[in-house]
């Protein structure tokens, strides 16, 4: 008679960073210099882009970074996003029993799907969630055509 093992969730993404955080210490200061792309072993902060009204907003969840180390620029319709997260102290990878959160710079950049006002974006930085507000412009703000008869 055999026994049923428990069912475990497959989580790649868990598997992947896994996999990333081991290769990271088995190869030390290498590890950053493989040939694997530009955005490897780096971290970026989770963004919603969404519409409301004749604004867009941009919401980034940056914790742990001061607003000081965030930049945000528009340019040609598109907005970047610029920053650093800084470690607080810094932790020995030989001393460590677990290091998983990220740190280090990030950077994001979105086309912004309508013309904007660029001369009215403000940006908050709140609880370690940054806010964008983009102002549509106003050939881009939806407008009633009157019907005419004929």
């Amino acid at each position: 008679m055999t026994s049923m093992g428990t069912l475990t969730r497959w989580e790649p993404i868990r598997d992947f960073l896994g996999l990333e955080g081991r290769m990271a210490r088995l190869l030390g200061d290498n590890f950053s210099r493989l040939p694997l792309g530009e955005n490897f072993g780096a971290w970026v902060p989770l963004v919603d882009i969404y519409e409301e009204g004749d604004r867009i907003i941009l919401r980034a969840e940056i914790p742990g970074a001061s607003k000081d180390d965030i930049d945000v620029k528009v340019e040609n319709g598109t907005i970047t996003i610029r920053g650093e997260k800084k470690q607080e102290k810094e932790v020995d990878s030989e001393t460590a029993y677990r290091i998983e959160r990220f740190y280090g710079t990030f950077s994001r950049s979105f086309v912004l799907p309508t013309s904007i006002d660029a001369g009215k974006i403000k940006a908050t930085y709140k609880d370690g969630v940054l806010e964008v507000v983009v102002p549509k412009a106003d050939e881009a703000k939806p407008r009633k055509v009157q019907i005419l008869g004929g």
